[in-house]
């Protein structure tokens, strides 16, 4: 029986992944500034969002959960870049800049796609790549506010969000790879399971005081403390496991293309979030320099053609699944 096509339903779970993700943003601000480190903070949301996901799947759909041997090269690679690192990156970008901003830069990642396409695939390319390449410098300028002394932004910030944009990028193109075999869900279910892997190795548990989750942490302006394990509680089942479920939902209702240029309003909403809850205020030129960029990635997510006449054919890149 065939599916039917809602895109009424795929705009609603796209719009409501991106709120979920938008808060999540700010919901970890809180737990860094709370003195949880970057390294830990993404190893306790890889870790906790893996353990959720295996246990869904092993509930609802236990024979999806097989992996082939040759698979795991690339689930390595697409859990620990695209998901262990982006999210780290992310994490040390939102410390030392406003969340909003933060996810302007990393959101950035549809360009380098583009050109990566383009330069090393030699897929062909519409020229609004240009244009998009175009806006999205000229909005960094403005986000960066460049002119103030060498730019108003952290430097150290800077470099991590664009880091998050290299190592997403590198989700989207190795995922690309990884849908064609295995569907979507469980190619992040086992990916979340390769970057909790990886940190275990590279922040062991055994070093982590499992005590400090008991610390109670400021969530307003008020008096209002809530335990440091809600906060990530939050973060791993409400900041990962249900946006991504969402954003997967969506696909068989939108073409990936148009739930990715949905998508873009999660700096929007994250601006709006951290601006009414931790009173993170932009200026007028970074909400400016915010726009273009924005532009600019809904015009690189609609840049490629498809494949060159030679090429054997390649499924169109998965809709962002942001941080």
């Amino acid at each position: 029986m065939p599916r039917t096509v809602r895109p009424a339903l795929g705009y609603a779970f796209t719009l409501g992944a991106a709120a979920f993700f938008a808060v999540n943003g700010t919901v970890s601000t809180l737990a860094l500034q709370a003195g949880v480190s970057p390294t830990r903070l993404t190893a306790l949301r890889c870790t906790g969002a893996a353990l959720v996901l295996l246990a869904v799947l092993a509930l609802a759909a236990p024979g999806r959960l097989r992996v082939r041997p040759r698979e795991l090269p690339l689930l390595a690679v697409f859990g620990v870049v695209g998901v262990a690192l982006t999210q780290f990156l992310y994490y040390v970008a939102i410390g030392r800049l406003p969340v909003g901003i933060a996810l302007v830069f990393e959101m950035t990642a549809p360009v380098f796609i583009a050109l990566y396409v383009w330069l090393v695939r030699r897929e062909r390319v519409r020229s609004r790549l240009w244009a998009a390449l175009l806006l999205s410098l000229s909005g960094l300028v403005l986000v960066a506010q460049v002119w103030e002394g060498g730019g108003s932004l952290d430097a150290l910030g800077v470099a991590a969000a664009f880091g998050a944009a290299l190592c997403l990028a590198t989700y989207y193109l190795v995922g690309e790879r990884g849908t064609a075999s295995r569907d979507p869900v469980t190619l992040t279910c086992w990916s979340f399971v390769a970057a909790a892997l990886f940190w275990a190795v590279a922040a062991p548990w055994w070093e982590f005081d499992a005590g400090v989750l008991a610390e109670p942490v400021p969530v307003s302006l008020g008096d209002l403390r809530v335990p440091l394990w809600l906060l990530v509680g939050w973060i791993v089942v409400l900041g990962a496991a249900v946006p991504f479920w969402l954003s997967v939902a969506a696909l068989p209702h939108l073409a990936p293309t148009t739930a990715g240029l949905v998508a873009t309003v999660e700096p929007v909403f994250a601006s709006v979030v951290a601006w009414l809850w931790v009173e993170q205020v932009l200026t007028g030129w970074q909400v400016a320099g915010g726009l273009v960029v924005l532009t600019g990635i809904a015009l690189a997510q609609t840049a490629r053609t498809g494949r060159t006449p030679s090429a054997p054919p390649v499924p169109e890149t998965p809709a962002p699944l942001s941080t």
